[in-house]
């Protein structure tokens, strides 16, 4: 796991701090979106389905700061919609920077270049630009529906290095993908554009999505990532996960969800149970974690999470049963 020491140090304490407390239920990373607008419209997404009046608000910044201040998650990844067309994500970021909350600000990259001299935003250990590369070129460009995203997108991560701003990445797998294609994005992304840190996560099937016909199944998940992982891909790529969590998507070990660790904040409030499902929502977090149902999601209880192997619910899973274990918490910090 290729997490800087200073964040995986500030991790640990808070976790320390939650089992010194005795609090059963805590956010590791909020979801927060203060917009659901989007200037793409990627087949394998549902946000751009809302109604156009909800398309056109924007989170103002006081409310999505008290929300994150509220549950006190020391990480953050701003999402949407297309975050780079909220008029305050700079705002945004720097206030919570400020709090010294982790910032991952996700976007597809294709406005960073035209907008990146316009943004009050400098490098800090506290931020990182999180940019979404499904694949190579032609693959990338088919996941977001439109020609040239891959090439801008290469274009702005090389820019954003280039300024000195920490970059990572996010990679999405359908059941159009092989493992031969996922190891091609992973290798360009590790050894030619030289990211801090790269994620990689199975599809969720969104309700919503236009596309269903491509979201993998559990088996088809393991199988990917374990010829995916094999020939010491796993230590050579500079992943932003846990060894349990990949261990966990080749399916050497299973995990109950913990929707709760990675909560979603958002337009509509606090998302029952992640930002994968609607099940209603909460106006506190203190409300979504009392009156949520945790139970009766995850595989084999919810219907809706039977292929679901997502990050959201399982990574915390990994992470807290890497802290509870003297000898996976070695191995994650030797990045096994």
């Amino acid at each position: 796991m290729s997490m800087p020491w200073h964040q995986s140090l500030r991790i640990a304490r808070y976790l320390l701090a939650q089992k010194l407390r005795r609090r059963s239920k805590f956010p590791l990373i909020v979801e927060l979106e203060p917009l659901f607008a989007c200037n793409l419209s990627c087949p394998g997404c549902g946000k751009i389905q809302h109604p156009a009046n909800v398309l056109k608000q924007r989170m103002p910044v006081e409310q999505a700061v008290a929300a994150i201040e509220e549950c006190g998650a020391p990480m953050v990844s701003i999402a949407g919609g297309e975050p780079l067309m909220h008029p305050q994500i700079d705002t945004m970021v720097n206030e919570l920077v400020r709090r010294r909350k982790y910032v991952f600000l996700c976007t597809n990259a294709a406005l960073v270049r035209r907008k990146i001299d316009k943004l009050d935003l400098e490098p800090s250990r506290y931020f990182a630009f999180a940019v979404h590369v499904d694949g190579l070129r032609e693959r990338h460009d088919a996941a977001v529906d439109k020609e040239g995203v891959f090439d801008e997108a290469v274009e702005a991560i090389t820019e954003l290095k280039r300024r000195g701003f920490r970059v990572t990445t996010n990679t999405t797998v359908f059941n159009t993908d092989t493992p031969q294609s996922v190891i091609e994005v992973l290798d360009f992304l590790n050894d030619e554009l030289e990211v801090d840190q790269m994620m990689v996560s199975p599809a969720y099937a969104y309700e919503k999505a236009p596309d269903q016909e491509h979201f993998l199944g559990v088996e088809e998940t393991r199988e990917l990532f374990r010829k995916a992982f094999a020939g010491g891909n796993r230590k050579r790529w500079r992943l932003n996960h846990s060894p349990l969590f990949l261990d966990f998507l080749e399916g050497k070990v299973d995990f109950g969800c913990t929707a709760w660790g990675v909560p979603s904040y958002s337009l509509f409030g606090w998302q029952r149970p992640c930002y994968l499902m609607s099940d209603g929502y909460a106006e506190t977090y203190a409300e979504l974690l009392e009156t949520t149902d945790w139970d009766a999601y995850g595989r084999g209880k919810d219907p809706r999470c039977a292929n679901c192997m997502a990050h959201c619910g399982y990574e915390p899973t990994s992470v807290l049963a890497t802290m509870s274990s003297l000898k996976e918490s070695l191995r994650a910090a030797r990045g096994g």
